[in-house]
Formats: structure tokens, C-alpha cells, sequence
């Protein structure tokens, strides 16, 4: 196979920060992608759904910006709100209403970048949940404890039984995206909540955890540029999270979790946790599903799953990848800094074909 052509896909897990940080990474996302959902972990967070429109209109300036194809031109941005412990219900509500804010974000506390005025105590937030239950409008969770007395490689598994399951008990019919999910416990626990054709529940997979185990942190040194959270974890996860991707579910769709950070915060005494993988994230899937043997089950992933989910429109445009094997950039212009691509400097062995 020389080619592939897919339906153009959707990334529902995505930051593209602000200011200059925006504006130099949001056109590769744009040339991939029909839609994305953003993430509003900005400093200081995206609360509100009057912050959230604003937002949005500094990625539509940014696109303008960027020039470019008509692909770019016409990316829609799909907003998040930030979950904290004073979210009310009737911001929920306004949420709802706007029509453009598609989910609501939960960050425990300190789980990741720009989390610290995340959830402290889900109790708390009985009204905004039970408003989102009532309104479908989907709860997107950063599936991990923060208790330091927990092992880093166990905070998925552990928020799974602790967090996940009494807040579903509690609230049976909220829609729940469970992101970026690292293990295959968090596989398992999704194949088995519910059925596949009325899932109350998904989840977004990462091109790097599908590609990568924990041993690429380590290969031949510290290699902050495969740091990401939830870490990546051991061959046995990876090889389940490839089979639930692969696997023609629609509960598993894609969602890059693209984390842009300049290359001296990666490469720092504290060093930022993401993965650079918004230039070339399509390519990475492509790679990660060849690999597995299953190329045929990509579009589905890709481009129909998390969109049914969000139930919203399929795309209807296409893109193509080509086999034109090329070499990922060393690094790319970032504001007044650079950031580290995942993979710099290797091949991969699909490319985005330009438009027509």
C-alpha cells in the first residue's frame, strides 16, 4: 500500500496554549485536523463560558495568521471549560446553551501542567454534575490520583477504582471521556462499563502511548521529550491499548494530547511533562496502526468514533497520507524559543500528502 485516504479526523484531546505559543502550533493541527477539542488549562484557567468565547477567538485570529490552505482556514476550535471546586450549575447551563463549549474538563488537583486550581472534592460539585447529566454535555477527566503515597505507574488504575467508578454510580447516565488512558486496566475498565452502541463512557488514546513504552524515557539516558502524564507505562499496557485501538470499538478514538513546551522547560531540572506531537500526529497513528497490521481499522479511530461520541457530524473532506519516508524536524520555532517534536529525528514511513 502506497497510499491512504481517510475521512479528515478530529483530534478530541488538544492544547494549543496562547499567544505566540498559540500561534506557532496551531496551523499543524489545522492541516490535519477538521476540529479539535481544546483544553483550557491556560494560566490563569478557562473558567467561564465568556472566557472560553474569547479564547476561541484568538485561535480563529491565530488561524488567520497562519494563512495557508483552505484546511486551515476552516479548523473549528471546539471549547472546554475548566472544572474547579466553585463550577456552578448555571454555568453549566450557559455551557450548554452556547453551543460552542462541548465538554468540561476535570483535572484532579495538581495532576498535570497548569492543574493546580483543579478539583479538590468531586462532592462538591453534585449541582454543575448533575447539570451536565442533564444537558449531555461530556465530562472529560484526567484520569489520575494525585496521593504522592501512590505509585506514579498505579494513579491510573487507582483513580479508576477510587474516583472513576463511585462518580459513575453516582451519576449513571453523565458522559464521561476518559483521556489519554495509559493502561490496560483503564481498557478493560472502558470495554466493560458499558454497551458499545450507547457508551456513556470513552476514551481518547495518545499516538505516543501507542507507539512507546516506558523504556523510551530511559533509552540510553533521561529523555524528556518521551515525559509526558499519566507517564507511559509498561509493553503489557502499550500492547492493550494497540488492540482496543485497533480494534473497531467505537468507545476508543483519537485524541493526541499534543502538549507544546519550549525546549529548555523540557530540558530543565524540573522538566515539563508533554509530548510535541501536533506536526506529525496523523503520521504517528498511521505508524502505530501499521505496525500493529491493522491500517484498515485507522478511519474509524481517527475520523468516525470520536465524532459519533460528541455526536456530531462525520467530516465529510479527506486527507491523504503517502509512504514517503521523512525525517521528523530536530526542533521548531516556538514564540521566542524552540520546542522538540516527539521523535526528532526519525523516520517515519507515512506523510501527510499537501492538498490537491
Amino acid at each position: 500500500m502506497d497510499s491512504i485516504s481517510l475521512t479528515r479526523p478530529d483530534d478530541w484531546h488538544l492544547h494549543l496554549r496562547d499567544g505566540d505559543a498559540l500561534r506557532a502550533v496551531v496551523a499543524a493541527s489545522a492541516r490535519q485536523f477538521a476540529r479539535a477539542i481544546v483544553m483550557p488549562n491556560l494560566k490563569p484557567p478557562v473558567t467561564t463560558v465568556a472566557a472560553a468565547a474569547a479564547y476561541r477567538e484568538r485561535i480563529v485570529a491565530a488561524l488567520r495568521d497562519a494563512g495557508g490552505d483552505a484546511a486551515v482556514a476552516r479548523f473549528e476550535p471546539l471549547m472546554t471549560l475548566y472544572l474547579t471546586d466553585n463550577t456552578r450549575a448555571d454555568e453549566i447551563r450557559r455551557a450548554i446553551d452556547s453551543g460552542f463549549v462541548k465538554g468540561v474538563k476535570l483535572y484532579p488537583a495538581g495532576a498535570t501542567t497548569n492543574s493546580d486550581e483543579g478539583v479538590t472534592d468531586l462532592r462538591r460539585l453534585a449541582p454543575a454534575l448533575e447539570e451536565m447529566q442533564r444537558g449531555a454535555l461530556p465530562l472529560l477527566i484526567h484520569g489520575e490520583v494525585t496521593d504522592p503515597a501512590v505509585d506514579v505507574f498505579d494513579r491510573e488504575a487507582v483513580f479508576i477504582d477510587t474516583v472513576l467508578e463511585p462518580l459513575r454510580r453516582t451519576f449513571p447516565a453523565l458522559r464521561i471521556v476518559f483521556e489519554h488512558i495509559t493502561t490496560r486496566h483503564a481498557v478493560q475498565y472502558v470495554r466493560d462499563s458499558s454497551d458499545a452502541a450507547a457508551a456513556t463512557l470513552g476514551a481518547t488514546i495518545t499516538a505516543h502511548h501507542l507507539l512507546y513504552n516506558r523504556n523510551a524515557l530511559f533509552a540510553g539516558g533521561i529523555r524528556p521529550h518521551w515525559y509526558c502524564l499519566p507517564v507511559l507505562k509498561r509493553e503489557e499496557h502499550r500492547a492493550a491499548l494497540v488492540e482496543a485501538a485497533t480494534g473497531g470499538d467505537p468507545r476508543y478514538f483519537l485524541g493526541t494530547d499534543s502538549a507544546p513546551h519550549a525546549r529548555g522547560l523540557k530540558e530543565h531540572d524540573c522538566g515539563c511533562a508533554g509530548c510535541f506531537t501536533a506536526l506529525h500526529a496523523i503520521e504517528l497513528y498511521a505508524t502505530a496502526f501499521e505496525q500493529a497490521g491493522a491500517l484498515q481499522a485507522l478511519e474509524g479511530f481517527a475520523s468516525f468514533f470520536g465524532a459519533d461520541f460528541y455526536r456530531l457530524p462525520r467530516n465529510r473532506d479527506r486527507i491523504e497520507l503517502r509512504r514517503e519516508p521523512w525525517q521528523v524536524p530536530a526542533e521548531l520555532p516556538f514564540g521566542d524559543a524552540t520546542l522538540v517534536p516527539l521523535a526528532a529525528g526519525r523516520t517515519l514511513p507515512w506523510r501527510l500528502a499537501a492538498p490537491a
